[in-house]
């Protein structure tokens, strides 16, 4: 390429040859000019941003970087809110688990200073700074993602073991099995026996327990009670219902202490020992049945040592 230069003042024109390298060399140096100016910007618009005071520099030159940091700390701050928000429900899911120990705990008979459910468990371990790598936020979340499911499944599991050992609790309290009156022996059995007053052989559908006139008589079970009236044959007779069509029967007593619909706990004092309807003496004559059928009380009674 040739570029010729002509002067008013001269008469002799005069001559530049440019090759390819000039070229080469030319834009090489335009582009670097270019690139220095636009880093020299950047430099100076995150440099002195607020300084300048010049309406239209500051929109050329900061605005663009401060709408990208704003855009990155909304980005920042609505993660922040969405894991404050996961925090805040485990937090909840822990107090439920701890609530849940601690009832678990009472319930298997375990002391609570065994378990400390509201300190953290120790940990520890030798120095790995080698192998030791920082988790990215995707990594964070999802690590806080798989805490909470776990959280989810033992809060279920402890939940439906929680649900067995009250059932098992309660279970235990409204089965009659415990003695209705303080003794360890029984006058007559469940059975077929010589009537006292026949002298037939007839089927007896409880137990006698032989005692004085006025000795408590206490629920075998808790429940509601069903009948507490005079019966003609059984004489003061008290029937407490435990549910699942269990129903307990105490009869001949010579006072009642309890009244129709009363909810009884067991062990509590219904009655006294008498010797009323058919009977030959001072006696308590305990039943079992189901479904208004008989069964053997010896198979629930834990007689007392």
């Amino acid at each position: 390429m040739n570029i010729i230069f002509i002067s008013n003042k001269s008469e002799r024109a005069r001559k530049i040859t440019l090759t390819r390298l000039h070229i080469a060399i030319l834009i090489s140096a335009l582009l670097f000019v270019i690139v220095t100016l636009a880093l020299s910007l950047n430099f100076f618009s995150l440099r002195y941003a607020d300084r300048i005071d010049a309406p239209v520099l500051r929109a050329v030159l900061v605005n663009p970087q401060e709408e990208r940091h704003q855009k990155i700390q909304t980005h920042l701050q609505d993660n922040l809110n969405i894991m404050a928000i996961k925090l805040g429900q485990m937090q909840a899911q822990l107090l439920r688990l701890d609530a849940l120990g601690e009832r678990l705990a009472e319930s298997s008979g375990i002391k609570s200073r065994d378990f400390l459910f509201n300190e953290i468990p120790g940990q520890g371990g030798a120095r790995t700074d080698q192998s030791s790598e920082e988790l990215t936020f995707a990594e964070f979340n999802h690590k806080l993602q798989e805490l909470s499911n776990m959280l989810d499944e033992r809060t279920d599991k402890l939940g439906a073991l929680d649900s067995l050992l009250r059932h098992d609790r309660l279970t235990k309290y409204v089965l009659p099995s415990k003695m209705p009156v303080e003794t360890d022996w029984y006058s007559s059995g469940y059975g077929y026996r010589i009537d006292p007053f026949t002298g037939k052989r007839a089927f007896h559908e409880g137990v006698d327990f032989s005692a004085e006139i006025g000795t408590p008589i206490k629920a075998a079970a808790g429940g509601v009670v069903v009948y507490s009236d005079r019966h003609a044959e059984y004489g003061n007779m008290i029937e407490i219902d435990h549910g699942d069509d269990l129903v307990s029967r105490y009869a001949h007593a010579s006072k009642r202490l309890v009244e129709l619909g009363e909810v009884v706990l067991q062990g509590q004092k219904i009655a006294e020992v008498g010797n009323t309807g058919r009977s030959t003496g001072a006696h308590l004559h305990f039943e079992i049945r189901h479904k208004d059928k008989p069964l053997n009380p010896s198979k629930f009674l834990k007689k007392t040592s």
